[in-house]
Protein backbone atom coordinates (compact mmCIF):
# COMPACT_ATOMS: atom_id res chain seq x y z
CA UNK A 1 0.00 0.00 0.00
CA UNK A 2 1.44 3.26 -1.16
CA UNK A 3 0.60 5.41 2.43
CA UNK A 4 0.97 8.64 0.87
CA UNK A 5 -1.19 8.61 -1.56
CA UNK A 6 -4.17 6.63 0.05
CA UNK A 7 -4.32 9.27 2.95
CA UNK A 8 -4.25 12.17 -0.33
CA UNK A 9 -7.14 10.34 -1.68
CA UNK A 10 -9.64 10.54 1.34
CA UNK A 11 -8.14 13.77 2.70
CA UNK A 12 -8.63 15.60 -0.33
CA UNK A 13 -12.78 13.87 -0.63
CA UNK A 14 -13.02 15.49 2.86
CA UNK A 15 -11.57 18.94 2.10
CA UNK A 16 -8.94 19.02 4.38
CA UNK A 17 -6.01 21.18 3.42
CA UNK A 18 -2.79 20.62 1.65
CA UNK A 19 -0.88 21.09 4.36
CA UNK A 20 -2.76 18.99 6.59
CA UNK A 21 -2.43 16.18 3.81
CA UNK A 22 1.35 16.50 3.90
CA UNK A 23 1.19 16.63 7.97
CA UNK A 24 -0.53 13.23 7.94
CA UNK A 25 1.24 11.29 5.45
CA UNK A 26 4.84 12.36 7.03
CA UNK A 27 3.29 11.48 10.32
CA UNK A 28 1.79 7.62 9.06
CA UNK A 29 5.04 7.38 7.05
CA UNK A 30 7.41 7.79 9.63
CA UNK A 31 5.45 6.02 12.34
CA UNK A 32 5.67 2.99 9.77
CA UNK A 33 8.90 3.52 8.81
CA UNK A 34 10.12 3.16 12.78
CA UNK A 35 8.32 -0.13 13.73
CA UNK A 36 8.57 -1.41 10.71
CA UNK A 37 5.10 -3.34 10.89
CA UNK A 38 2.11 -4.43 8.60
CA UNK A 39 -0.08 -1.53 9.06
CA UNK A 40 -2.82 -4.18 9.98
CA UNK A 41 -0.60 -5.58 12.38
CA UNK A 42 -0.30 -2.51 14.26
CA UNK A 43 -1.46 -2.30 17.84
CA UNK A 44 -3.21 -0.14 20.17
CA UNK A 45 0.19 -0.58 22.27
CA UNK A 46 2.15 0.41 19.16
CA UNK A 47 0.39 3.86 19.54
CA UNK A 48 1.01 4.09 22.98
CA UNK A 49 4.68 3.27 22.83
CA UNK A 50 4.76 5.99 20.12
CA UNK A 51 3.30 8.71 21.83
CA UNK A 52 5.33 7.52 25.15
CA UNK A 53 8.80 8.33 22.73
CA UNK A 54 7.55 11.98 22.10
CA UNK A 55 6.91 12.54 25.30
CA UNK A 56 9.79 11.55 26.05
CA UNK A 57 11.88 13.50 23.77
CA UNK A 58 9.98 16.47 24.89
CA UNK A 59 7.50 16.88 22.29
CA UNK A 60 4.56 19.20 23.23
CA UNK A 61 1.09 18.16 23.99
CA UNK A 62 0.33 19.63 19.99
CA UNK A 63 2.60 17.65 18.35
CA UNK A 64 1.35 14.38 19.93
CA UNK A 65 -1.96 15.51 19.09
CA UNK A 66 -1.17 15.89 15.62
CA UNK A 67 0.15 12.45 15.29
CA UNK A 68 -2.32 10.79 17.24
CA UNK A 69 -5.25 12.72 14.49
CA UNK A 70 -2.82 11.39 11.47
CA UNK A 71 -3.10 7.93 13.16
CA UNK A 72 -6.56 7.65 13.66
CA UNK A 73 -7.68 9.50 10.34
CA UNK A 74 -5.82 7.08 8.49
CA UNK A 75 -6.89 4.03 10.60
CA UNK A 76 -10.39 5.08 10.24
CA UNK A 77 -10.68 6.81 7.12
CA UNK A 78 -8.55 4.50 4.90
CA UNK A 79 -8.34 1.39 6.67
CA UNK A 80 -11.61 1.34 8.32
CA UNK A 81 -10.58 0.35 11.64
CA UNK A 82 -11.51 2.38 15.17
CA UNK A 83 -7.55 1.08 16.40
CA UNK A 84 -7.67 4.51 18.03
CA UNK A 85 -11.00 5.20 20.04
CA UNK A 86 -9.85 4.46 23.79
CA UNK A 87 -6.77 7.06 23.20
CA UNK A 88 -6.91 10.05 25.39
CA UNK A 89 -5.87 13.38 23.45
CA UNK A 90 -3.35 15.28 25.49
CA UNK A 91 -4.54 18.27 27.09
CA UNK A 92 -2.45 21.18 25.06
CA UNK A 93 -1.85 24.50 27.38
CA UNK A 94 -3.84 27.81 26.85
CA UNK A 95 -0.85 30.46 26.37
CA UNK A 96 -1.27 33.94 25.20
CA UNK A 97 -0.13 34.16 21.82
CA UNK A 98 2.92 36.66 21.41
CA UNK A 99 2.46 40.04 19.52
CA UNK A 100 4.40 43.05 18.49
CA UNK A 101 3.56 46.17 19.86
CA UNK A 102 2.91 49.29 16.64
CA UNK A 103 6.49 50.39 17.40
CA UNK A 104 7.85 47.25 16.73
CA UNK A 105 5.52 46.85 13.88
CA UNK A 106 6.84 49.77 12.92
CA UNK A 107 10.83 48.92 13.42
CA UNK A 108 9.97 46.10 11.89
CA UNK A 109 9.12 47.48 8.74
CA UNK A 110 11.44 50.12 8.41
CA UNK A 111 14.33 46.93 8.08
CA UNK A 112 12.80 45.46 5.01
CA UNK A 113 14.11 46.70 1.87
CA UNK A 114 12.91 44.43 -0.76
CA UNK A 115 9.96 45.77 -2.44
CA UNK A 116 8.44 42.87 -2.56
CA UNK A 117 9.41 41.62 0.55
CA UNK A 118 7.81 44.51 2.39
CA UNK A 119 4.80 44.37 1.10
CA UNK A 120 4.41 40.66 1.62
CA UNK A 121 5.32 41.70 5.17
CA UNK A 122 2.66 44.80 4.98
CA UNK A 123 -0.35 42.84 3.49
CA UNK A 124 0.07 40.08 6.15
CA UNK A 125 0.12 42.67 9.13
CA UNK A 126 -2.41 45.04 7.61
CA UNK A 127 -4.98 42.73 6.50
CA UNK A 128 -4.58 39.50 9.68
CA UNK A 129 -4.44 36.84 6.67
CA UNK A 130 -2.09 33.59 7.13
CA UNK A 131 0.75 32.75 5.87
CA UNK A 132 -0.20 30.17 3.39
CA UNK A 133 -3.24 32.81 2.24
CA UNK A 134 -0.64 35.32 1.22
CA UNK A 135 1.09 32.80 -1.49
CA UNK A 136 -2.27 31.62 -2.59
CA UNK A 137 -3.31 35.43 -3.63
CA UNK A 138 -4.46 35.88 -6.74
CA UNK A 139 -4.80 39.28 -8.63
CA UNK A 140 -8.24 38.46 -9.58
CA UNK A 141 -9.07 37.81 -5.27
CA UNK A 142 -8.27 41.73 -4.96
CA UNK A 143 -11.09 44.34 -5.15
CA UNK A 144 -8.62 47.49 -4.08
CA UNK A 145 -10.90 49.95 -5.74
CA UNK A 146 -13.72 48.94 -3.24
CA UNK A 147 -10.96 48.22 -0.21
CA UNK A 148 -11.49 44.61 0.40
CA UNK A 149 -9.94 41.33 -1.33
CA UNK A 150 -10.95 37.40 -1.05
CA UNK A 151 -9.43 34.73 0.88
CA UNK A 152 -10.18 31.91 -1.19
CA UNK A 153 -10.21 28.11 0.27
CA UNK A 154 -8.61 29.56 3.30
CA UNK A 155 -7.98 27.16 6.66
CA UNK A 156 -11.19 24.73 6.65
CA UNK A 157 -11.41 25.33 2.98
CA UNK A 158 -13.75 28.57 3.55
CA UNK A 159 -13.54 31.84 1.50
CA UNK A 160 -13.84 35.16 3.41
CA UNK A 161 -13.75 39.04 2.87
CA UNK A 162 -10.07 40.98 4.21
CA UNK A 163 -9.50 44.43 4.01
CA UNK A 164 -7.29 46.52 2.09
CA UNK A 165 -5.27 49.32 4.26
CA UNK A 166 -5.96 52.53 2.53
CA UNK A 167 -2.21 52.92 2.09
CA UNK A 168 -1.64 50.18 0.20
CA UNK A 169 -3.82 49.98 -2.19
CA UNK A 170 -1.93 52.62 -4.75
CA UNK A 171 1.14 49.98 -4.42
CA UNK A 172 -0.69 47.29 -4.91
CA UNK A 173 -2.20 48.55 -7.88
CA UNK A 174 1.09 49.58 -9.33
CA UNK A 175 2.67 46.00 -8.13
CA UNK A 176 -0.01 43.60 -10.05
CA UNK A 177 0.25 46.18 -12.88
CA UNK A 178 0.71 43.88 -15.77
CA UNK A 179 -0.03 40.83 -14.28
CA UNK A 180 -2.92 38.62 -15.12
CA UNK A 181 -5.95 37.68 -13.04
CA UNK A 182 -4.93 34.25 -12.32
CA UNK A 183 -1.73 34.94 -11.32
CA UNK A 184 -0.26 34.98 -8.07
CA UNK A 185 -0.05 38.60 -6.25
CA UNK A 186 3.34 37.63 -4.79
CA UNK A 187 5.62 34.74 -7.05
CA UNK A 188 9.38 33.19 -7.39
CA UNK A 189 8.96 33.55 -11.53
CA UNK A 190 5.64 33.00 -11.80
CA UNK A 191 5.56 29.97 -8.92
CA UNK A 192 3.82 30.00 -5.49
CA UNK A 193 6.48 30.98 -2.89
CA UNK A 194 7.01 28.84 0.45
CA UNK A 195 6.02 29.94 4.03
CA UNK A 196 10.13 29.43 4.49
CA UNK A 197 10.58 32.13 2.19
CA UNK A 198 8.53 34.17 4.61
CA UNK A 199 9.99 33.38 7.76
CA UNK A 200 13.27 33.96 6.83
CA UNK A 201 12.13 37.47 5.37
CA UNK A 202 10.77 38.07 9.26
CA UNK A 203 13.99 36.63 10.81
CA UNK A 204 16.39 38.87 8.82
CA UNK A 205 14.13 42.10 9.85
CA UNK A 206 14.08 41.12 13.60
CA UNK A 207 17.35 40.73 14.03
CA UNK A 208 18.36 43.89 12.00
CA UNK A 209 15.08 45.44 14.26
CA UNK A 210 17.02 44.11 17.59
CA UNK A 211 13.24 43.00 18.43
CA UNK A 212 13.95 40.17 21.53
CA UNK A 213 10.46 38.39 20.15
CA UNK A 214 10.00 35.33 18.33
CA UNK A 215 8.85 36.64 15.07
CA UNK A 216 6.91 34.03 12.68
CA UNK A 217 4.02 34.61 9.92
CA UNK A 218 1.55 34.22 12.66
CA UNK A 219 2.55 36.90 14.75
CA UNK A 220 1.72 39.32 12.46
CA UNK A 221 -1.93 38.06 12.62
CA UNK A 222 -1.84 37.92 16.46
CA UNK A 223 -0.92 41.49 16.02
CA UNK A 224 -3.45 42.59 13.65
CA UNK A 225 -6.22 41.05 15.91
CA UNK A 226 -4.71 43.17 19.03
CA UNK A 227 -4.02 46.44 17.43
CA UNK A 228 -7.55 46.29 16.12
CA UNK A 229 -8.76 45.58 19.37
CA UNK A 230 -6.78 48.20 21.06
CA UNK A 231 -7.91 50.49 18.47
CA UNK A 232 -11.54 50.16 19.76
CA UNK A 233 -13.31 47.68 17.69
CA UNK A 234 -15.16 44.91 18.89
CA UNK A 235 -14.36 40.90 18.99
CA UNK A 236 -17.33 40.67 16.80
CA UNK A 237 -15.94 42.97 14.42
CA UNK A 238 -12.89 40.93 14.67
CA UNK A 239 -14.34 37.21 13.87
CA UNK A 240 -15.36 37.69 10.50
CA UNK A 241 -12.04 39.16 9.14
CA UNK A 242 -10.41 36.16 10.37
CA UNK A 243 -12.00 33.68 9.26
CA UNK A 244 -13.14 31.82 12.60
CA UNK A 245 -15.72 29.50 13.46
CA UNK A 246 -19.31 29.95 11.84
CA UNK A 247 -18.22 31.68 8.69
CA UNK A 248 -20.63 29.77 6.75
CA UNK A 249 -22.97 31.62 8.33
CA UNK A 250 -21.55 35.42 7.63
CA UNK A 251 -21.32 34.40 3.98
CA UNK A 252 -24.42 34.01 3.22
CA UNK A 253 -25.12 37.35 4.57
CA UNK A 254 -21.49 39.13 3.01
CA UNK A 255 -23.80 41.76 1.16
CA UNK A 256 -24.99 43.21 4.51
CA UNK A 257 -21.82 42.78 6.69
CA UNK A 258 -19.56 44.05 3.96
CA UNK A 259 -20.26 47.75 5.08
CA UNK A 260 -19.35 47.42 8.26
CA UNK A 261 -16.29 45.23 7.48
CA UNK A 262 -15.10 48.05 5.13
CA UNK A 263 -15.43 50.89 7.64
CA UNK A 264 -13.01 49.13 10.00
CA UNK A 265 -9.57 50.24 8.71
CA UNK A 266 -6.78 48.33 9.06
CA UNK A 267 -4.08 49.13 12.05
CA UNK A 268 -1.29 49.69 9.16
CA UNK A 269 -3.21 52.62 8.34
CA UNK A 270 -3.25 53.77 12.42
CA UNK A 271 1.05 53.76 12.80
Amino acid sequence: MNVREAIAKKAMLRGLSYQTIKTYANVVETFFQRYRKDPFEVTKNDVEKHCLMLLENGSPGNTINVHLNALKFFYKEVLGRTLMVDIRYLKVPQRLPEFLTQEEVKQLLSNIINKKHFLMIIVMYSSGMRVSELLNLKVKDLQLSEGYGWIRAGKGNKDRVFIVAEKLRSELEQWINGLNAGQFVFSNKGRRMSAQTVRAILKKATKLSGIMKNIHPHTLRHSFSTHLLENGYAVTDLQPLLGHSKLETTLVYTHLARPKLLNIKSPYDCL
